[in-house]
């Protein structure tokens, strides 16, 4: 095999060949040995996807505990890599934003990963409500968003139906519960924070996050904002899932989170809203 090589070697062609077929030698060993496979995998964990397993109910009846899903890492840049479960970087945070390459962040409507600002080795999953320059507030329970692009931009992208004027300005009602019918409130709930939050502008580069399961969620109404540099990615697809009984849910297996959010065949009335 060698001499074959050698010989196809005396052209561009053949060097060309020569050395794929060589690199690909060493990349079948390289993968074959401890050393490689460590390193492969940690590539795909840092860069490409991480698994992920929903722990609470704050995003019911979207994703429920007990999803096992991929998160998608490179969905707003490419985040800082820390080693898993003793979250130590691997390297600096050059920029000071938290990524090695940094993207666009998330949209409104968006379910994202990200670390919990005030304990950022604790990944949380919530839904991204406000953008930074946005307002947004909870009025009886009903959330609304004032958009930073201005009245122009609200007539433009949503139905009439969605839209009130509050003072000076045109708000969003609920801007995103018809969509994802997942997003629920439990009658049951009236604390008062839960019932009414105050007008709050979202800070420029940072996001707003409501879990889906409006009444039991931990988020930005308690904590405030995120900023992008806790940012890590957003849900992907589910490769396994069983409820509290161990009770495999197959229907939920091999399904991309961006098609469970917006069928409502998936959204389960049975699931408890509490604990």
């Amino acid at each position: 095999m060698l001499k074959k090589l050698n010989r196809l070697s005396s052209s561009w062609i053949g060097r060309f060949v020569y050395h794929t077929l060589s690199f690909s030698f060493w990349l079948h060993r390289f993968s074959g040995s401890w050393t490689g496979t460590i390193i492969i995998v940690l590539s795909i964990i840092f860069f490409i996807a991480q698994a992920f397993v929903i722990p609470s109910g704050s995003m019911k009846r979207t994703l429920l505990i007990g999803d096992h899903l991929f998160v998608k890492k490179f969905a707003y840049g490419i985040p800082t890599p820390h080693i898993p479960f003793l979250e130590i970087p691997v390297l600096p945070d050059f920029d000071g934003d938290g990524h090695l390459l940094a993207g666009e962040g998330p949209k409104r409507g968006d379910i994202v990963v990200f670390r919990y600002p005030p304990n950022p080795s604790q990944h949380f999953v919530k839904r991204c409500v406000a953008v930074g320059g946005d307002r947004v507030m909870v009025i009886n329970k009903v959330l609304y968003i004032k958009p930073h692009e201005g009245d122009a931009y609200v007539k433009q992208h949503y139905p009439p139906s969605k839209i009130v004027k509050i003072g000076e300005g045109l708000w969003v009602k609920n801007p995103y519960r018809d969509k994802f019918k997942g997003i629920q409130n439990d009658p049951t709930v009236q604390a008062p924070i839960l019932l009414n939050f105050p007008e709050t502008e979202v800070p420029q580069g940072e996001y707003f996050m409501m879990g889906d399961n409006r009444d039991h969620s931990n988020d930005s109404r308690f904590w405030g904002s995120v900023p992008y540099k806790f940012i890590e990615g957003t849900p992907w697809f589910i490769y396994f899932s069983w409820d509290k009984n161990y009770k495999i849910r197959w229907n939920r297996i091999g399904h991309f989170v961006d098609t469970i959010e917006r069928d409502p065949s998936f959204i389960d009335p049975s699931v408890a809203l509490g604990s």
